[in-house]
């Protein structure tokens, strides 16, 4: 199951206490200072890691909790440290802490890391000539997880456009594949190699008219496409689903600018799908005709076309 949000709770661990203690022996009467230092507690950090694709493990465990540092004994003995908790998540995951509504942290590089909640440093012990003090508590934060997936191509679309289809059929992934809308719900990463240049493309669920605001969850399938370098735009041609292939492209194209300007500015390849069907043929010519850009005519299902395609999504990335 493919997650991409989640909220957690993070608390680090407090410092252990500093120690009172007298050192005597049948030379010293009254006593020498030799309270040793508490131990710091644990922190919690979060760190990226590429063989995770999902933050489905955060629905079953929201709570990290880090030990407390022990607390320090006479002899001047110092409280052992606490370990670190360390989180994993997928790459391409952002940080927000939810008190402040602040991102603390985008990552999208393996074996990124940061402290999310410092650990409470130990006390100090009588050994200095002072009181000795309490260990300082932990720092705790609510935390969203937020999930963007990483790839070098995005394909977008209207439902049943056959987004999934082309995807099985030019990378390694398997997407479900059936002839009702909205199969696909969650974002499908895929490798495609050409002859010059291996890159990663994602399969992302079908877009609808009102996607930028909300509607068919598009705002939770759009925000997956900042992180790519190119889209490719695949269109119905043959209208087999009583669309207007022009009237698709224009809706999707309107998404996209009105989701965010950044995004609708990335390079994109526009694709024509099922040109083995009736009246593909009559609406590539019009569709040429509106507008003004190079088309790359396929047949996802028969793999026709497929090797010049990604020959030009390759250049781009």
């Amino acid at each position: 199951m493919f997650i991409d949000s989640a909220r957690i709770y993070v608390k680090a661990g407090s410092g252990g206490n500093g120690c009172n203690s007298l050192y005597r022996d049948k030379y010293t009467r009254r006593g020498i200072p030799d309270g040793g230092n508490g131990g710091k507690g644990a922190s919690i950090l979060i760190r990226t890691d590429r063989s995770l694709y999902t933050l489905l493990d955060f629905q079953y465990n929201r709570h990290f909790t880090g030990r407390h540092g022990a607390h320090g004994s006479g002899k001047q003995k110092k409280g052992k440290d606490a370990s670190d908790i360390v989180i994993r998540v997928p790459c391409g995951t952002t940080v927000k802490d939810l008190k402040t509504n602040c991102i603390l942290r985008d990552l999208d590089k393996d074996g990124e890391e940061f402290v999310v909640a410092r650990g409470g440093s130990g006390g100090r012990g009588n050994r200095y000539g002072a009181e000795a003090t309490p260990g300082e508590p932990g720092e705790e934060r609510e935390l969203l997880l937020d999930l963007k997936v990483i790839a070098d191509a995005g394909v977008v679309g209207f439902p049943n456009s056959g987004k999934s289809t082309l995807i099985s059929n030019i990378s390694n992934a398997h997407p479900k594949i059936a002839a009702y809308p909205f199969t696909t719900r969650f974002p499908v990463l895929g490798v495609v190699r050409s002859e010059h240049k291996t890159f990663v493309t994602a399969d992302i669920p079908g877009l609808i008219e009102g996607s930028c605001a909300g509607k068919g969850l598009g705002h939770k399938f759009l925000r997956h496409l900042e992180r790519t370098r190119v889209i490719v735009h695949l269109i119905d041609m043959s209208g087999s689903e009583g669309r207007d292939p022009l009237q698709d492209y224009k809706i999707i194209n309107k998404e996209l600018k009105n989701y965010s300007p950044e995004v609708y500015k990335k390079p994109r390849v526009v694709a024509a799908n099922k040109m083995d069907l009736e009246n593909a043929s009559s609406n590539l010519e019009r569709f040429k005709k509106s507008v003004k850009i190079k088309v790359y005519p396929v047949s996802a299902l028969k793999k026709e076309g497929l090797e010049e395609l990604i020959e030009a999504v390759a250049k781009r990335v």
